[in-house]
């Protein structure tokens, strides 16, 4: 069985602010370094075999905690970035309401194309999940930590479990340093086991039938 462990970021300044980040290559701040120090010695206990990494500085640097205490390299992946928000990147929710009113409400509707460049979530979806689908392949039977973004982990996870935008919407957010585990075996494919696990507590689902 190959088991995966996806793994949002810490903390930034763009989080605190309640900013769109996207791709943009914001840094961890001190309570995102603190939250991956904690973080780090529960997800090395699972026993990793291998670490890959967003390239972006807040998901690469997130698994570079976890590296110093495991001794294993991290292999980045541009693919496992966030998704590209376009126009809206660097602003806050209201200000995006207030100059794009129309497209905010398309994705507020659950558009998943809204318009001003953003990505669509199926795209999304496919990137990620391919990514997370190769790293698993390139370690079969082990346990793979996957570094990433909040956006980028629920559509790549749907995307493994083959759920829709409809179940996907119903899905919370991973709260930052906090992270999904799913399983993979040769009857029933990949398997939702825990959700939005982390230092604050654990927080298991079951996965839809």
């Amino acid at each position: 069985m190959t088991r995966l462990i996806v793994w949002r970021h810490g903390n930034t300044d763009w989080n605190a602010a309640d900013r769109v980040q996207g791709q943009t290559d914001t840094a961890l701040n001190d309570l995102g370094r603190d939250q991956a120090t904690a973080a780090a010695p529960l997800i090395a206990a699972l026993q990793p075999d291998a670490i890959v990494a967003s390239d972006l500085r807040r998901a690469a640097d997130t698994a570079a905690a976890l590296a110093a205490l495991t001794g294993l390299p991290v292999r980045t992946d541009p693919r496992l970035r966030e998704r590209y928000y376009g126009l809206w990147q660097g602003l806050t929710m209201p200000t995006i309401a207030e100059r794009f009113p129309a497209e905010h409400a398309r994705s507020r509707a659950g558009d998943q194309s809204p318009g001003c460049e953003v990505e669509s979530l199926d795209d999304l979806g496919k990137r990620v999940g391919e990514a997370l689908q190769e790293a698993a392949d390139a370690t079969p039977g082990g346990t793979v930590v996957v570094a990433t973004h909040g956006g980028a982990a629920r559509q790549g996870c749907g995307y493994l479990l083959g759920w829709g935008a409809e179940i996907l919407r119903t899905v919370a957010p991973l709260q930052n340093c906090h992270w999904t585990e799913l399983r993979h075996d040769s009857v029933r494919g990949w398997q939702l086991r825990a959700h939005n696990i982390g230092v604050s507590g654990t927080h298991d689902i079951p996965a839809p039938t």
